[in-house]
């Protein structure tokens, strides 16, 4: 007897029960299952919630109206910015019918009251989400949590069966279609989970809810929650289930995105608030890139809470102020109580400090120097006197760089009744301590106080917060010529480079060896021809990667700039590869950018060049910035290296590659930076680690590590890299790295050979053997992934295949399509235990990309030129021709391989461009499944009437088909309700009753792959 999973209904009732049981506030509210019942719910709440002002007159149909159409949001981001409130408390405004009456205000949901005062926690399940259009079907919602009758939490479940992330699957499908409307649009956070494995996102519109940012929760210990009744006592009992949508929330008003907190992210917050209480200072080790200024951020905001605490000062460094810090919170702070002090106003910070609000103050270092030297301490004056007395919380992110030991010892001398909490990625600790004077702190933990929290790269990468690295050590000089060189520029000339190892070698080599321009074009023919994959090339336009390229000195960063501006032109003897022509015919697209102040000597040089690269810039980029809006055009070099606003999403907007010296390389956050290329001598570990962190951000699937290509010392960058990684990662640094290209490439080289084991050449392969077709299918996905994995590799190259790997692209695109067929023959079991069949269905290949084009990134180009809704102001976004050509090229592009779909978005496409206002605050991608789905329902009614078929039946058979299976849900259904005598009668040629079941089976699967699936599965 073959034995079960565990039903899915069963996993959600033992949810339910883990939710309602013990000491719980949540009650399991099975009456509840339609939006009309959840309006009826939270009318009553919200009536009780506020007796006194509504005055024991109840609400009227047409008053509860104007609520409903007020918490019938846009999109999530604009539910969350109502769920902040004023002072925390979510309000509805209503007109009342009774003219005395007025207009009043009515709380629905208060920050503060949590596990008790004006809070109620509900669950329900199976909540009916209407169909929308004649012929869709309507939906059921799996769980779904309620705070004062409000969705905030929605669960979705799959069983054992099913991976989880089929249940992330089947949110972004009703995201599509529109489901998640009225009441729901208020949801705040998804969780998805199998009952082994659970994962939990902020909620987002289906294009923007990207897999790469589901997280899974770890303890305070940082070990693993995946189990579903277990995540659910940890993040979905009360109050953590309130906190998290209320505490752990920030709107970053940037990317017009809601954010919840990673839970070493709650963990580092909840440590530093228990040391507040305790009157303790402390630092916060969150490796870089895993999000340390949104935590400090947040640590800064919740840090008001403790009553004793009359301000709390956020320290930035000068140049951070100037850059993407102050940028991130302006964007988190739009929607808090937060003040950035960017001016330059001494006084004005003094009345912030003396002033009664409870806000947090952004400020740097030398501003507050100005502050003690305008009330010295032996000032005898009011004003001195309640400065120094003030309660403060001094929240300092990078805390090494924004500020010095002496400093800090300063103003605690001033400010004696502080408390300080660092944030860094990279501690110093004994083994790279600075040299300090007299008994000044030389480590973190002497200048800050005990760790807090630890979250090191090697967890992060492990919890997939960020990537791993793939570091490549390059040299364009030879052993021999390194040896010459050795003898060559020996003081003595009686060296002998055979008794030396190699980094000692390296060591003595003169920086003008790599100074020189052989040298410096060899590594631009490694950036513009050898880093195809690194930088993406290969993923259509307007969605490759960025790189930077750092050097040891602004005169190099100079002449790299204008060596590129050669090398494009086609003045020197690199030449830009076809292939890479081909893939982006604008690249490189490249800037400089560095501090005219750096060089005094060269500062009216460096003047010059700078202006002639911004003036560069201007003319790419149609801006119109001087010398004199440097900043300016630094911040919108940051911007554009970022992407993280839509309007650089096209690709008439976007860099590749931007030439530094040391900026950006510590505190930038650019996803879509895959690759650091570094031409200058190996750095200290704390700054390898800070520049190596700019690249391994998450972003899309195709991004697999942080990628870094060295061209200076080979032997002893490895040596400096592994020694920094062996006191930031926690003795992890093979769990950091990737491996180097000779186990990349031995590891192909085994897959090709599994591979071929099993079926020498495609055309071998049993198609009727179906436990063949299983090992085939898991020996050709480790196949694929390693070969996704070579391709990253400098040293790869095409003519690679069929020589050193035994595999022709040719043979392995046959291997792909036997792939393909095989996926569809094999049974697709959803009840019966199958120990040995352990083929990721959901398996996406890596290494070749097909003419499919992005259906997402066309979706969020459109999206770009539709206004705001809640901005009245914001004006029709202009349409850039650039970007207007490029949504039209890929339209074109589209229309050869999906040909249905590409007609209906580019219909879709034509409406906005003539007339965008119509379409203000509209989510493009909803509107474009609605005309999907009408599409759909107009073909299988047309379908069903011309044969003789229930439209219903027609309908269930199209939603439920799968193209891996032969046998389809529906069929029989299809079959019950057809009617020949009726398609006999109006049809001129009608097929014989023997012929006619097979014939209309024949011609709706045709029609399902030919018309429908191509709109379906895009």
């Amino acid at each position: 007897m073959s034995e079960k999973f565990t039903a899915e209904a069963v996993l959600e009732k033992n949810l339910i029960n883990q939710l309602t049981s013990g000491i719980s506030q949540w009650i399991y509210r099975d009456d509840i299952t339609t939006e009309e019942q959840l309006w009826d719910n939270f009318r009553k709440k919200l009536e009780n919630n506020n007796k006194a002002i509504l005055n024991d007159v109840p609400l009227t149909e047409k008053e509860f109206q104007q609520i409903q159409n007020q918490l019938n949001f846009p999109n999530f981001y604009e539910a969350s910015k109502w769920l902040v409130g004023e002072n925390g408390i979510a309000k509805v405004e209503v007109q009342r019918e009774d003219a005395t009456l007025g207009t009043i205000r009515l709380s629905v949901l208060r920050r503060a009251d949590i596990a008790g005062g004006t809070s109620s926690y509900e669950v329900i399940s199976q909540k009916i989400a209407p169909k929308k259009n004649a012929g869709e079907m309507n939906r059921r919602f799996d769980v779904t949590l309620l705070i004062n009758g409000l969705p905030m939490i929605h669960i979705e479940l799959k069983n054992r069966a099913h991976p989880y992330m089929d249940a992330f699957r089947q949110i972004k499908k009703y995201l599509k279609e529109g489901k998640f409307t009225g009441i729901y649009s208020a949801v705040q956070m998804f969780v998805i989970t199998n009952g082994t494995d659970t994962r939990y996102i902020a909620s987002a519109t289906d294009t923007k809810l990207n897999e790469q940012f589901l997280s899974k929760w770890v303890d305070d210990k940082n070990r693993p929650v995946n189990d579903y009744l277990d995540f659910a006592q940890h993040v979905l009992s009360i109050p953590a289930a309130h906190k998290m949508v209320t505490q752990y929330t920030v709107l970053d008003s940037d990317k017009k995105a809601l954010i919840l907190l990673r839970p070493y992210q709650i963990h580092a917050i909840e440590a530093v608030k228990e040391a507040s209480k305790r009157r303790e200072s402390g630092y916060v080790w969150h490796t870089t890139g895993s999000g340390k200024t949104l935590t400090s951020y947040k640590v800064a905001r919740n840090l008001l809470q403790i009553p004793s605490l009359q301000k709390t000062i956020f320290i930035v460094d000068r140049v951070d102020l100037d850059q993407q810090t102050s940028s991130s919170f302006t964007s988190y702070a739009e929607n808090d109580v937060i003040e950035i002090d960017e001016t330059d106003n001494v006084k004005d910070l003094v009345k912030k400090l003396l002033s009664d609000d409870r806000n947090v103050i952004v400020t740097t270092i030398q501003k507050l120097n100005f502050v003690m030297k305008r009330y010295p301490e032996h000032l005898d004056s009011p004003r001195y006197h309640k400065l120094a007395q003030l309660n403060l919380a001094f929240v300092v992110d990078e805390c090494h760089r924004a500020v010095s030991p002496h400093k800090k010892q300063e103003i605690e001398q001033y400010f004696v009744n502080s408390l300080w909490y660092g944030f860094t990625g990279t501690p110093i600790f004994g083994e790279n301590a600075k040299k300090v004077k007299g008994n000044l702190p030389a480590t973190t933990e002497q200048q800050y106080g005990k760790r807090l929290h630890e979250y090191t790269v090697k967890e992060a990468i492990h919890d997939k917060a960020v990537l791993g690295f793939q570091v490549e050590y390059k040299s364009t000089l030879t052993e021999e010529m390194i040896d010459e060189m050795v003898v060559a520029y020996s003081n003595s000339g009686r060296i002998d480079p055979d008794t030396m190892e190699l980094p000692d070698k390296e060591a003595r080599l003169p920086k003008l060896v790599y100074e020189d321009e052989r040298h410096m074009l060899k590594v631009i023919d490694s950036i513009v021809n050898k880093s195809y994959k690194k930088l993406g090339l290969d993923r259509g336009t307007g969605q490759s990667f960025e790189g930077i390229l750092t050097t040891s000195s602004i005169a190099q960063a100079q002449k790299y700039y204008e060596l590129f501006k050669e090398v494009k032109a086609g003045t020197k003897d690199v030449k830009i590869s076809k292939k890479t022509k081909k893939a982006l015919p604008d690249f490189p697209k490249v800037a400089i950018t560095y501090s005219i102040s750096e060089n005094e000597d060269a500062s009216i040089q460096n003047q010059e060049k700078m202006l002639q690269a911004i003036k560069d810039y201007n003319e790419e980029f149609h801006t119109d910035y001087g010398l004199d809006t440097l900043r300016a055009y630094n911040r919108d070099v940051n911007n554009r290296l970022a992407r993280k606003q839509d309007k650089f999403l096209a690709r008439s907007e976007q860099l590749d590659l931007v030439i530094v010296v040391d900026r950006l390389l510590t505190g930038f956050d650019a996803p879509c930076l895959s690759t650091l290329f570094i031409d200058r001598p190996p750095m200290q570990p704390q700054n390898l680690i800070q520049s190596f962190s700019r690249t391994n951000r998450l972003f899309v699937k195709d991004k697999r590590y942080g990628q870094v290509v060295t061209f200076q010392m080979p032997r002893t960058f490895e040596e400096k890299v592994k020694e920094a990684l062996v006191l930031y990662s926690n003795g992890g640094e093979n769990v950091v790295l990737a491996p180097e290209w000779p186990e990349a490439a031995a590891t192909f080289l085994n897959t090709i050979k599994d591979l071929r084991e099993i079926s020498d050449s495609p055309n071998e392969l049993d198609m009727d053997n179906i436990p063949l077709l299983r090992k085939f299918a898991k020996a050709f996905q480790k196949l694929d992934s390693a070969f996704a994995s070579v391709k990253v590799y400098t040293e790869y190259d095409d003519e690679m295949l069929g020589a050193d790997f035994p595999i022709t692209f040719a043979e392995f695109e046959e291997y792909h399509g036997r792939y393909v067929n095989a996926l569809e023959l094999i049974p697709q079991s959803e009840t019966e235990l199958e120990p040995d069949f352990d083929i990721d269905i959901e398996y996406e290949l890596m290494s070749i990309r097909t003419d499919e084009i992005n259906y997402e990134y066309i979706i969020m180009l459109i999206q770009s030129f539709v206004p705001d809704e809640q901005d009245e102001y914001e004006l029709v976004p202009e349409q850039d021709e650039k970007a207007v050509s490029e949504v039209n090229k890929y339209l074109e592009d589209l229309s050869r391989s999906n040909p249905p779909l590409a007609s209906i978005i580019s219909v879709l496409w034509e409406e906005v461009q003539d007339d965008p206002e119509a379409y203000r605050g509209q989510i493009i991608s909803t509107l474009l499944e609605e005309k999907i789905q009408k599409s759909v329902i107009t073909m299988s009614q047309s379908f069903a009437n011309k044969w003789g078929l229930d439209p219903q039946a027609v309908n269930f058979y199209v939603e439920s088909y799968n193209p891996r299976k032969s046998g389809q849900i529906g069929e029989a259904e299809v079959k019950a309700t057809s009617d020949y005598f009726r398609y006999k009668e109006q049809t001129e040629q009608p097929v014989s009753r023997l012929k006619y079941k097979k014939t209309y089976l024949t011609e709706l699967n045709e029609m399902v792959r030919k018309d429908i699936l191509p709109l379906v599965r895009k």
